[in-house]
C-alpha cells in the first residue's frame, strides 16, 4: 500500500487497533509496506552479512558451504519469520516481541524479552558497524591508514553511529526514504555482483556447490575462519553461521509497527518478504562468488580476506571500485536501519517502565521529528560502550567480528524463542483468541513455531562451539544475573503493558495527553 491510498478509514482503525492496546499514536504513522519491507531487507542486507561472513562458508567445508549451507541455514530464519509474522499481524506496536511476550506470557517474560532482544539489537548493530569497518580496511583503508586495529575500529565505529542516530533523529521519513533507496541498492549491487562473477570467472565448476572439502584450520590455527577439526558434520553446522547470520533483522517490521500504514496487515507480509528475497537473491550471489573463486584451497588459505582475495584475481580495479563503493553504501544504510530497530524496542519498553531509570525520558517522542530521540541517541551510545569494550576481550581464534556476531546470534534467537513458544502454547486460548488478518491454520503455525525452536537449539550449538564457547558462559551469566534483578528488585517495580480491559481503560487519559503533545489530532 502506498501513502497515497491510505485512508481516513484506514488511519483511524489503525489508531483504534493500538488504543485497544493501551497506547497512543505518538510517532508517525508514515511508513508504507514497501517502507516496512525495505527496512528489514536493509537490515538483513545480503550485501553485509553475506560478504563481511562470506569466509565462514568456504573455511569450513568448501563450496558446499554456500551452495547447500546456505540453503538449510535460510530455511532456519524462514521459520522464525512466519511464526514472528503470525504473531505480529495479531499485536502490532513497536518493540513487538517484547509486547507480545508480555501478553502471551506474563510480565517476567515479556522483561526478559526485552532485555534479550535489546541486547540482541545492540550487539547486531556493534557487528554491522565492525564488518563495516572492516570492508572498509580491505578496500579503501590503506589509502588513509586504516588497518582495521582494535582501536581504529572503535572510533570508524563511533563515527558512523553518530552519522547513522542524526538520520534517524529527523524523523521517520527521512530514515524510510534512505531504507527504500537501500533496497534497489542492494537488489542492483548483488545483481551488478553476480553478473561479473559469472562474467569473470576463470572457470565454473557447478560441482563445487555440493562437494564437500575441508578446509578447516587454514591458513593456520590462529587465523583460521575455523579450527581445524575432522568431521565434516560438525563443520556443515558451523558453516551455517553465514546464512543465520546474514538472515536476520527481519523483526525491525515488527518494531516499526506503529508508523507503518495498516501494520496488522503489512507487518507480516514484509517479514516474510524480506527473508524469502533476501534468502533467495543471496543464495545466488553467494554461489556466484564460490563459482568466480579461481582455487578454493588458495581462497580458504586467505582466512578473512577471502572475498577481497577473490575479487583482486578476477575483476579489473575500476569494476571493483564501484561495487565497493555500493556495497560499502548499503552496509552504511543496513546500520542505520538497525539504529531504528533498536531504538523503537527501547522506546517501547520504557514507556511500560521496563528500564530501571530514565524511562520516562527514553519514552518521549520529539513533537518537531515525531521521533524517540533519546531512545535513539541511547541505543546508538550503548552500541559504541559495547564496540569499545568488545576490543578489550581476547579469545584465541576469534576475531573482534566473530565475537559479536555469535554474541548476537545467541541473544536475538532466544528474544525471538520466548513469544514464539508462548504464542505456540496460548494460540486459540484465552490469551490469544483469535489470529490476526495474516495467518496460517492453527496446526501449520504450531509445526512452524516447533520447527524454528528446533532451529534455536541448532543455533545455540553452533555458536558455542570452541573458540566460541565464551558465549555459553555469557549466556548463563546473563540468565543468572536477570534472574536475581527480577527477584530482587524488578518483580515487584515492573508492571509491564497494560493488559486487559480495565487496565487499558485506565489508560485512556494518558493517551490522550500524550497524542495531544505531539499534535496527533483523534
Amino acid at each position: 500500500m502506498a501513502i497515497d491510498d491510505y485512508t481516513d478509514h484506514d488511519r483511524k482503525e489503525d489508531i483504534k487497533t493500538l488504543h485497544g492496546m493501551g497506547y497512543a499514536q505518538e510517532l508517525s504513522r508514515s511508513m508504507s509496506k514497501f517502507s516496512n519491507f525495505a527496512i528489514s531487507f536493509s537490515i538483513i542486507c545480503i550485501l553485509s552479512g553475506g560478504i563481511n561472513s562470506f569466509a565462514q562458508a568456504i573455511g569450513s567445508v568448501g563450496g558446499a558451504g554456500a551452495g547447500l549451507g546456505w540453503i538449510f541455514g535460510c530455511l532456519v530464519s524462514a521459520m522464525f519469520a512466519l511464526a514472528m509474522a503470525q504473531i505480529a499481524s495479531a499485536f502490532p506496536t513497536a518493540g513487538g516481541l517484547y509486547h507480545w511476550a508480555s501478553i502471551l506470557g506474563n510480565r517476567f517474560t515479556g522483561w526478559l524479552t526485552a532485555w534479550l532482544n535489546l541486547l540482541g539489537l545492540i550487539t547486531v548493530l556493534g557487528a554491522i558497524n565492525i564488518g563495516t569497518a572492516g570492508f572498509f580496511a580491505g578496500t579503501f583503508g590503506a589509502n588513509f591508514g586504516f588497518t582495521g586495529s582494535p582501536g581504529q575500529t572503535v572510533v570508524f565505529v563511533a563515527v558512523l553511529t553518530i552519522v547513522q542516530a542524526l538520520f534517524n533523529h529527523v524523523g521517520i521519513k527521512v530514515t524510510a526514504l534512505l531504507t527504500d533507496i537501500s533496497g534497489f541498492i542492494i537488489l542492483g549491487t548483488s545483481a551488478l555482483l553476480i553478473v561479473l562473477c559469472f562474467a569473470l570467472a576463470p572457470h565454473i565448476d557447478v560441482t563445487r556447490l555440493w562437494t564437500f572439502t575441508n578446509y578447516s584450520g587454514l591458513p593456520t590455527a590462529n587465523t583460521a575462519v575455523f579450527p581445524h577439526s575432522d568431521s565434516l558434520t560438525y563443520l556443515f553446522l558451523l558453516c551455517l553461521l553465514l546464512p543465520v547470520y546474514t538472515i536476520t533483522g527481519y523483526d525491525a517490521s515488527a518494531h516499526t509497527s506503529e508508523e507503518t500504514v495498516k501494520a496488522a496487515h503489512s507487518v507480516p507480509r514484509a517479514i516474510v518478504s524480506s527473508v524469502l528475497w533476501s534468502s533467495l537473491i543471496g543464495w545466488v550471489m553467494v554461489c556466484a562468488i564460490t563459482l568466480a573463486i579461481p582455487n578454493l584451497k588458495d581462497a580458504a588459505g586467505q582466512g578473512w580476506n577471502m572475498f577481497f582475495w577473490t575479487m583482486d584475481q578476477i575483476m579489473p580495479s575500476g569494476l571493483k571500485l564501484v561495487l565497493y563503493v555500493l556495497i560499502l553504501i548499503s552496509q552504511f544504510l543496513c546500520g542505520l536501519a538497525t539504529v531504528t530497530s533498536a531504538s523503537r524496542m527501547l522506546f517501547a519498553f520504557s514507556r511500560d517502565g521496563g528500564m530501571p531509570v530514565g524511562s520516562a525520558a527514553l519514552a518521549k517522542v520529539s513533537p518537531k521529528f515525531r521521533t524517540p530521540v533519546t531512545a535513539i541517541w541511547t541505543a546508538s551510545v550503548l552500541e559504541v560502550i559495547y564496540v569499545y569494550a568488545a576490543q578489550f576481550v581476547q579469545i584465541a581464534g576469534s576475531s573482534l567480528y566473530t565475537i559479536v556476531v555469535n554474541s548476537t546470534l545467541v541473544f536475538l534467537f532466544l528474544s525471538f524463542s520466548i513469544p514464539l513458544t508462548l504464542g505456540m502454547i496460548a494460540y486459540g486460548g484465552k490469551k490469544w483468541p483469535t489470529p490476526g488478518p495474516w495467518a496460517m491454520s492453527a496446526g501449520l503455525y504450531k509445526l512452524v513455531s516447533l520447527l524454528a525452536l528446533a532451529g534455536m537449539v541448532l543455533i545455540f550449538y553452533i555458536a558455542v562451539q570452541p573458540p566460541n564457547d565464551y558465549v555459553l558462559d555469557i549466556t548463563v551469566g546473563f540468565v543468572i544475573l536477570a534472574l536475581i534483578i527480577w527477584v530482587l528488585f524488578e518483580r515487584r517495580r515492573f508492571q509491564g503493558p497494560p493488559i486487559g480491559d480495565a487496565a487499558i481503560a485506565k489508560r485512556r487519559a494518558a493517551i490522550a495527553a500524550a497524542e495531544k503533545a505531539v499534535g496527533q489530532s483523534a
